[in-house]
């Protein structure tokens, strides 16, 4: 078996490139699926950040019933097996029930999924209120999901001291709004960084996260929009601590904070695992505010994707409230 070929040039914008992959294996991916699936209207998203080639068809089922699919290709090899894995999990499926998938194409090494159309979303084009709330139900399901599948590789550990160095070369180096806040604040998490990192990382339990929980990666079955969420986007499943996922997905928030009040995405998700009997560890609040001031400290780290004003203020004030606790 080959690894399939660049689709072009490195010249081509990505755009491009994905509908020109998409029209090569498009009628490959017909005829492996025997014409089971109709003409395929490849397309992108203004959310898409992968690669992959996306596409819209009409799907053949064995009682002569069409039903509209999407097409991804190629996908990861996380996003493949955690699509396969979570198909028998309870109802409602937190994730696209799969219509067909396989991990060669064309005689090349190529994951692709076939998964069902969602009609509605993603959540983040439109805000609602109820959004949080729905997010931190999906998530929990799917890891209630996740946790009937045996750990097979490490958390991830990320260089907290090499990003607090960057985040401390940044505040030093760059025009950054209350610098000497920011220089003072950094200093004093330089000074605890061992201790925080220690406790961080003997966090309990480990169990599979979603790893990527935002309002884009969140659709709906129903045309209304009214129904459970479904998560979509598996390329960052991963073991961590659930509070991981909520506090993830409140961090996008922070520049916002309307839109959490009386919505903490630590404790929905903690109501929600206690519903669904997954554990809810009494030290959760404390490791979520561990996973705060990391996060927080790092983001002068990320000026170029991160350096929106309300945000880093905001990550400030979060990061000095956490110290304190901390202390």
């Amino acid at each position: 078996m080959t690894t399939v070929p660049e689709e072009t040039s490195a010249s081509v914008p990505t755009d491009e490139r994905r509908t020109i992959l998409g029209h090569a294996l498009g009628p490959v991916l017909q005829e492996t699926l025997s014409g089971r699936l109709g003409d395929i209207r490849w397309f992108r998203t203004d959310w898409q950040r992968s690669g992959a080639a996306t596409g819209r068809a009409r799907w053949s089922e064995p009682t002569g019933e069409q039903v509209d699919v999407v097409i991804k290709l190629p996908v990861s090899e996380r996003e493949y097996r955690w699509l396969g894995r979570l198909q028998n999990a309870a109802p409602p499926l937190p994730v696209p029930r799969l219509v067909a998938s396989g991990d060669v194409l064309g005689g090349y090494d190529l994951a692709w999924v076939v998964i069902e159309h969602l009609p509605f979303g993603p959540l983040g084009t439109h805000w609602e209120d109820d959004h949080i709330l729905r997010m931190t139900d999906a998530v929990a399901r799917f890891q209630a999901a996740a946790a009937g599948h045996p750990i097979d590789r490490k958390s991830r550990q990320e260089d907290w001291e090499g990003l607090l160095k960057r985040s401390r070369e940044a505040v030093r180096g760059q025009k950054i709004s209350q610098a000497t806040r920011w220089r003072k604040i950094l200093k004093s998490v330089a000074r605890h960084l061992d201790a925080i990192v220690e406790e961080w990382r003997s966090r309990a339990p480990i169990a599979w996260i979603h790893g990527d929980l935002h309002l884009a990666n969140g659709m709906v079955r129903d045309e209304e929009g009214t129904g459970p969420v479904v998560l979509i986007d598996l390329a960052e499943v991963r073991p961590g601590h659930w509070v991981e996922d909520a506090v993830y997905l409140e961090r996008l928030h922070w520049a916002r904070p309307e839109r959490l009040k009386g919505r903490s995405p630590v404790r929905l998700l903690a109501a929600a695992r206690r519903r669904l009997g997954l554990e809810v560890d009494e030290d959760h609040p404390r490791l979520a505010d561990l996973r705060r001031i990391l996060l927080a400290a790092c983001a002068p780290a990320f000026l170029r994707t991160e350096g929106v004003p309300a945000y880093l203020d905001a990550a400030l004030d979060h990061l000095e409230r956490g110290l304190r606790r901390f202390a």
